[in-house]
């Protein structure tokens, strides 16, 4: 199975449109605030497009379409908390809160396990 894993921008609501209902805080689905890691069957492979990431427990296939997500999974083994991973690689807070909704999705798909954090 293939999953094209892309983070959008924030939409920028129209000038004469209501504001869109608050999405469900990425805190309920992936704490940054934990210790996460590429699972030890996971193989990442950048690409000019992003990354292509293949699971060999799970033969799963996802595709990271962003380059700034690829440098915050690839910083996420070397920093106590995936928070960290996303100021290592320039991640604002808009930005890590579109992160964090990606890695949720990792996550779910066993591409990223949570592990005990570094002292």
């Amino acid at each position: 199975m293939r999953r094209v894993l892309i983070v959008p921008a924030a939409p920028v609501p129209a000038p004469d449109s209501a504001p869109a209902p608050a999405a469900a805080p990425a805190s309920s689905t992936f704490d940054l605030d934990r210790a996460w890691d590429v699972h030890p069957q996971v193989s990442v492979r950048p690409e000019p497009f992003g990354a292509l990431l293949y699971h060999f427990g799970t033969r799963k296939l996802s595709f990271l379409k962003d380059r700034g997500l690829l440098a915050v999974v690839q910083a996420l083994s070397t920093s106590p908390t995936a928070r960290a991973a996303c100021a290592s690689a320039g991640a604002g807070d808009v930005d890590a809160a579109r992160y964090a909704r990606a890695l949720a999705v990792l996550a779910r798909s066993s591409m990223l396990v949570e592990r005990s954090p570094t002292p």
